[in-house]
């Protein structure tokens, strides 16, 4: 009886993919769950695997050829027990090249029919031999407490741990989000045998499904209305835009399926098993396994990378148990577009929130206990992004405090304290919604590692040291669970740090430039020591500030409230800070963070030829102004 095999789905979100090589030919007999074809999209190149074996008796595609999903691939001539001897020329078994954890690495040619091979790595006595780095002397990036006061552990290579038991795995990593899975990834490129515990059924993390990626869709969208709003001053009018709120959620939610489809991708290429289920530890070699259905197991294991994140804090003054008091989760669901939306904190996640609803149309206030929004940034940095949502916000509330919240029928009382009051604000106010956005909890109670040698601070970080390792020899720890600062993109080079450790080279988190982004419009970036810690240090600084008014680019796209400044050592003239306000300033501090992370001197960037116009001049500009006088910008020395 002839079968037909069609094109399964390769990724969620993924319409179609092109044939990047079938392995097979008409006449051959292959074998149930053999690899057929290798397909490629837009994020990997994925095994296909056949559930049934037989003759085949057509072969419907070819290498190059694009199909859509549930495409008729071959003709099969069905075996019935599903074990025909397989007879082609290069074909195998699935026994064959299964990769880790027997999910198929993703290759069906002989050569690929071994666990990914190992990247060539130096040997730990090769470390003394390694040159200075560039910044020894200089300042490093300083840890918290909390992330670098692990007892110190001399823990052996994953390849000399022994575990007792059957169906053991080289490494488990618990949580799939930005520091989870590229560790995974990582580990499974040097022929580990991989497992990713995440008990969401799509891997990401919080980043990809209710962080990071969602958040910029609706800010993207934000600045297309603010965009549209203010080409009337250069003679283009549009009709006022109107919102379709489901088709919005439809694009925001299209992003995120695509790119966590991708990761599973991914995580198919290469071999590396995903488990959804809640996983605890039993002991150092054990976690505990409840899955969505209810039912547990074991799975034991010689390595652990702890990755399970942070999450959004609520106060139970502020946990009324009523859903028109949200979190940032929350409102990236975008239940509806409320009247009057109130957000406690002016930090990144708050402002962020704040301005796609007002964009979309609420009238937004924003609550901050402290004197001023973004806490952590220079006051010269965030004076235009300030100026700008005064604008756009019903109000901003400095040095007030929130004291009560009271669900009632027609809204959420909200009862304030401090400066505002004392400005002539009411004391109460009815809100149709609240966002909470006062910061993050890490992840590290509730996951069992008491039952283990690691060790949790009373916050909820795992303590670990500049290699990664926790006070267990077999237990690492990444990401936000690890310590400030709770950063996608720290996460992901932690990531790396803990998987070198633990295949035993040197290495270590030494990096000292981690920059931070505020999404908001105008954007604010910022990389290494900035003004405001160098006077609470007490260091001496020379800052150079380059004013966008004076950027020929700026002028091109009527952006002049920007401003980049150089901060650096006064003798050496080496770069220890940058700091940009601005349209597009995420992508700007790029060339920021290298310098910092190099030790470039002021010199390096101003000798550096940067297009022209660009926004990027705005930084060789502020290079120049730390030895001499910015071509564009004069200030009379002093």
């Amino acid at each position: 009886m002839a079968k037909e095999f069609k094109l399964p789905e390769v990724s969620e979100g993924v319409g179609e993919a092109d044939i990047s090589e079938v392995m097979v030919a008409e006449g051959d007999v292959i074998e149930a769950d053999q690899v057929v074809m290798e397909v490629e999209t837009d994020k990997a190149v994925a095994p296909v695997e056949c559930p049934f074996g037989g003759k085949i008796l057509k072969v419907h595609v070819k290498e190059g050829d694009t199909v859509p999903i549930g495409a008729t691939l071959l003709t099969i001539e069905d075996s019935g027990d599903g074990k025909a001897e397989a007879k082609a020329s290069g074909a195998r078994g699935p026994s064959e090249g299964s990769g880790a954890g027997g999910q198929g690495s993703g290759g069906g040619k002989e050569a690929r029919s071994e666990k990914p091979e190992a990247k060539e790595r130096k040997p730990a006595q090769e470390a003394a031999a390694k040159p200075p780095s560039p910044r020894e002397g200089g300042a490093k990036a300083t840890p918290s407490a909390s992330q670098r006061t692990a007892t110190q552990t001399h823990a052996e290579s994953i390849h000399d741990v022994k575990v007792d038991g059957k169906d053991v795995v080289d490494l488990v990593v618990l949580g799939g989000g930005p520091g989870g899975y590229p560790a995974a990834f990582d580990a499974a490129d040097h022929g580990l045998k991989v497992v990713l515990v995440d008990e969401n059924a799509q891997p990401g993390g919080v980043c990809l499904r209710v962080g990071c990626i969602p958040s910029k869709a609706l800010l993207h969208v934000a600045k297309l209305i603010h965009e549209a709003k203010e080409a009337s001053h250069w003679g283009l009018t549009f009709n006022e835009p109107k919102l379709d709120l489901d088709k919005l959620r439809q694009f925001k939610n299209g992003v995120v399926t695509k790119l966590t489809g991708g990761v599973g991708q991914l995580a198919k290429g290469r071999g590396v098993k995903i488990v959804q289920a809640r996983g605890t530890f039993v002991d150092s070699h054990t976690l505990n396994l409840q899955k969505p259905d209810g039912s547990t197991e074991q799975l034991k294991f010689k390595k652990c990378i702890v990755a399970v994140g942070s999450r959004p804090t609520m106060p139970p003054i502020f946990d009324i148990g009523d859903k028109r008091v949200m979190t940032s989760t929350g409102a990236l669901d975008l239940p509806d577009v409320p009247k009057k939306f109130l957000v406690i904190g002016g930090g990144y996640i708050g402002l962020e929130m704040g301005t796609v609803y007002a964009a979309l149309g609420s009238r937004v206030t924003v609550v901050e206990m402290t004197g001023g929004l973004l806490p952590g940034a220079d006051r010269d940095l965030v004076k235009p992004l300030q100026t700008r949502l005064e604008k756009e916000f019903e109000a901003i509330h400095l040095d007030t405090k929130v004291e009560k919240l009271e669900a009632k029928k027609e809204g959420i009382a909200v009862t304030v304290s401090g400066k505002a009051v004392e400005k002539g604000a009411p004391a109460t106010q009815v809100f149709d919604r609240v966002l909470i956005a006062i910061g993050r909890l890490p992840n590290g109670k509730g996951i069992g590692l008491e039952n283990t040698k690691a060790e949790v601070d009373q916050r909820g970080h795992v303590k670990v040291d500049r290699r990664m390792q926790t006070a267990d020899p077999d237990i690492l720890a990444i990401g936000d669970v690890a310590g400030e600062p709770m950063l996608a993109h720290k996460a992901t080079r932690e990531a790396k740090v803990a998987v070198a450790t633990l295949l035993g080279e040197p290495s270590e988190f030494d990096n000292v430039g981690i920059p931070a982004v505020v999404f908001t419009d105008p954007e604010i970036a910022w990389v290494g020591l900035s003004e405001t810690e160098a006077e609470k240090q007490g260091r001496k600084v020379k800052v150079a500030k380059f004013p966008w008014a004076a950027s020929g680019r700026a002028q091109t796209i009527d952006r002049l409230d920007g401003l980049t400044k150089l901060i650096c050592d006064p003798e050496t003239e080496r770069i220890l800070g940058v700091g940009i306000v601005g349209a597009g300033a995420g992508e700007l501090i790029a060339e920021g963070t290298l310098a910092v992370e190099m030790a470039a001197v002021a010199r390096d960037v101003a000798d550096t030829i940067h297009a022209h116009p660009t926004l990027s001049e705005t930084m060789m500009e502020s290079g120049e102004a730390i030895f001499g006088q910015a071509t564009h910008y004069f200030r009379p020395k002093r």
